[in-house]
């Protein structure tokens, strides 16, 4: 769907809407065992440090089934990948060439399968026959749909596999649970993810599973903020004025105060040395909200919105960050708020001169402005700034509200009123004029050039960039910074750090075609013993690290380290060194191109965490600390006493009455209004961007509120959807509760 569409669409729902209303730089860490360290990347949030390299056997063997018994070499044709044809199981022309000798001493030409199947192939005696079509999850799928009796395991979407699975397309994996002992232990072990991928919760089919799960991790953290943390070093720590020889002017202002502009708020923080909480008081009084000070001013120069800042930081917080002011936003008992950290961004963009030397530097960017699946990180961020439930959502843009019920963000005024704000964020020149424009710029030139100041993202393949683009010895620095203080609506209203960004059962997963095995045991049996074995510790860790030859040591005898309370194989040397000579540092794209890990089942972040840098170490080190310590809430995976805080199961048990009428609703869906890939458009991203009106200027009276009600009422569908959805909650909730007591 091109833009312009996108404004048409926008266009018409909002006049219906308006007639109704009318009527790893650094080497893995080595330190003591039980030392609280900084998780890597989309590493656990709160984990241990690696403790002294041991030697020692892994325990928790591959569990056997025996039950399940096929022909050696019993061909599989998968359709499996991940997101594109490099990170698929086979290697393509444009990754091997005429060939490519891997840190295992192998070569490995085009076509050839990855280390990691050639290893599955090995392990298990069955012979794969790579049918993967390059596609993301949604388009393989897709692909197959008409001829899924030409393969035998594919790739698609939870929901996909799920509402296939209903229709009798694929395989139902809880009918043969007692022949999969390791992904029996695994759900039996893990509950929510049994309820998260729950395909059936009535009828003959209660309970089905059509789907392999992904973990990406699972129960911690998935995105932070980034910040160039010497920037804003450089403009707010110190004695006395900041001063500087050049410097612009801030824009006309258009965001106005999220936070009180009087009163005192009381906000729990981390103490600075991580010991510990305490209490600390934003008080308004002191000086005035920040925002509406600036306001007040109009437009200034740079240098006498820094003084603002910073005076407003002393008396608000009473001298509590001293002269080292940039730890409201850096340190480990940081406490910015949205405010803030817009009149921060204010100071960046309007003192260029001082931080990279040139007439311009961008405030807050993604990381591909020209990219829909990354430009959706802002809004993301947006409700984390502005308190706003379901943007990040494990399904669409579904929370679970304190009365128990599923609400969909897209249909709620508030969330129209917090994209607003990013859009007035817009107006004043804050957020990167590449994403406002739909440019292709990236974060390895935005950090480069010195071009940009944050972004919200994975830290791991992010906080890299300070080995490959960034000049250490100058102190230049990108970081994980904790995330901000807002006012959320659990049932208290009260201003806290939550994040949605929590990881759980992702969106995408393998299942096993009936048309494909049609009724060929070997071949049933086969695809039944590869998932189990992914869920066994030996599967986790080839699933995760490759093959043996890229670890230290040998099976049974690998060099270990603690990580979260258990002992993870050390990679290789040899891998460590080509992991930044072939994908800069970013272990995600070395393992899914090369080594062919990670590509589905359960992917332990020990191996990520080793290949973070020592920069993102401490930056994602801090944010685990306050959720240890119950400073950053987030959803649990579990149904939750205070129901707000139950995270939303990645899919629903839809029956396909309830799926047909969904699919009815297309501006809802990701082809829609709501796309979330690489080409498609997104209704929130436009709104930062453009505002209301899109990219016609004032042609229609769009407001929060009108357009909330188009979405919902006036003809797009989203009370229907949403009635749909929690019918499937419904009875998701009461199976759910038959089989835990």
């Amino acid at each position: 769907m091109k833009k312009s569409k996108l404004t048409t669409l926008f266009i018409a729902a909002a006049m219906a809407a308006t007639s109704i209303l009318s009527g790893c730089g650094g080497t893995p860490a080595t330190t003591t065992a039980g030392t609280t360290a900084a998780p890597g990347t989309d590493a656990p949030g709160t984990t241990a440090a690696p403790a002294e390299t041991t030697t020692g056997t892994i325990p928790e063997k591959v569990i056997e089934a025996e039950a399940l018994t096929y022909a050696d070499g019993t061909t599989l044709r998968m359709a499996c990948g991940y997101n594109n044809d490099k990170t698929g199981m086979s290697f393509t022309a444009d990754l091997a060439g005429e060939g490519i000798t891997l840190a295992d001493g192998k070569t490995y030409h085009t076509g050839d399968l990855k280390p990691t199947w050639q290893a599955v192939e090995s392990i298990l005696s069955i012979k794969i026959e790579d049918k993967y079509q390059g596609n993301n999850a949604t388009n393989e799928y897709q692909y197959w749909d008409a001829q899924l009796d030409q393969i035998d395991m594919l790739s698609g979407t939870a929901t996909l596999l799920s509402e296939n699975g209903q229709q009798g397309k694929l395989v139902n994996l809880a009918e043969h649970l007692n022949e999969m002992p390791n992904f029996k232990a695994y759900l039996e072990a893990n509950p929510i993810v049994r309820l998260s991928i729950t395909g059936a919760a009535a009828g003959p089919n209660a309970g089905a599973i059509y789907f392999s799960p992904y973990f990406d991790g699972v129960n911690d953290i998935e995105r932070m903020p980034l910040m160039r943390t010497d920037w804003v070093e450089k403009l707010l720590n110190g004695s006395g004025e900041f001063t500087a020889d050049k410097c612009n002017n801030t824009a006309t202002p258009a965001y106005t105060p999220y936070m009180p502009t009087s009163g005192k708020v009381e906000i729990d923080v981390v103490k600075k040395d991580g010991s510990a909480t305490e209490t600390i008081t934003k008080d308004y009084d002191a000086y005035g909200n920040i925002v509406d000070k600036m306001n007040a001013a109009g437009s200034i120069d740079g240098v006498t919105a820094v003084n603002m800042l910073r005076e407003y930081i002393d008396k608000t917080y009473d001298g509590y960050y001293g002269e080292n002011r940039a730890d409201l936003f850096i340190g480990q008992n940081a406490a910015w708020d949205a405010d803030e950290l817009v009149a921060l961004l204010r100071c960046v963009v309007a003192n260029p001169q001082t931080l990279n030397g040139t007439d311009n530097v961008e405030g807050l960017h993604t990381r591909e402005d020209s990219n829909n699946q990354r430009r959706v990180d802002m809004f993301r961020f947006a409700g984390t700034l502005f308190g706003i439930r379901g943007l990040e959502s494990r399904l669409d843009f579904l929370y679970v509200g304190t009365d128990g019920e599923l609400h969909d963000a897209r249909n709620e005024v508030e969330t129209y009123n917090a994209l607003a704000k990013m859009n007035d964020m817009v107006k004043e020149g804050i957020i990167s004029a590449a994403f406002v424009n739909n440019e292709d710029v990236k974060t390895e030139k935005y950090l480069t050039d010195d071009l940009g100041f944050m972004h919200y993202d994975y830290n791991q393949t992010q906080t890299a960039y300070n080995a490959t683009a960034l000049d250490n010895a100058a102190g230049e620095k990108y970081m994980a910074v904790m995330v901000p203080v807002a006012r959320w609506n659990d049932g208290t209203e009260r201003f806290m750090r939550f994040t949605e960004s929590w990881r759980s059962v992702k969106t995408d997963g393998w299942g096993i075609s009936v048309a494909g095995i049609n009724g060929n045991t070997d071949k049933l049996n086969a695809c039944l013993k590869l998932i189990d074995y992914a869920y066994s510790k030996d599967g986790m860790i080839l699933m995760s690290y490759g093959p043996d030859d890229f670890i230290k040591g040998s099976a049974g005898n690998y060099e270990t380290f603690d990580f979260n309370g258990e002992q993870w194989p050390q990679i290789a040397d040899a891998t460590y060194q080509e992991l930044w000579d072939k994908s800069n540092g970013n272990y995600t794209n070395y393992a899914r191109n090369y080594i062919g890990s990670t590509l589905s089942f359960v992917k332990s972040q020990a191996f990520e965490y080793q290949c973070t840098h020592e920069v993102g170490k401490e930056g994602a080190g801090y944010i685990s600390k306050a959720i240890a310590l119950g400073t950053i809430k987030h959803p649990e995976l579990a149904l939750a006493s205070n129901s707000w805080y139950t995270s939303v199961p990645t899919v629903l048990p839809q029956e396909v009455a309830e799926t047909n009428a969904i699919n009815e609703l297309t501006n809802l869906s990701a082809s829609g209004m709501f796309g979330g890939a690489k080409d498609q458009v997104n209704l929130f991203v436009d709104i930062i961007a453009k505002g209301f009106t899109g990219e016609t200027g004032a042609d229609a009276a769009a407001t929060a509120d009108t357009v909330s009600k188009a979405v919902a009422d006036g003809g797009w569908g989203g009370t229907t959807y949403l009635a749909r959805r929690n019918e499937a909650w419904h009875r998701l909730q009461t199976f759910y509760k038959t089989i835990n007591g």
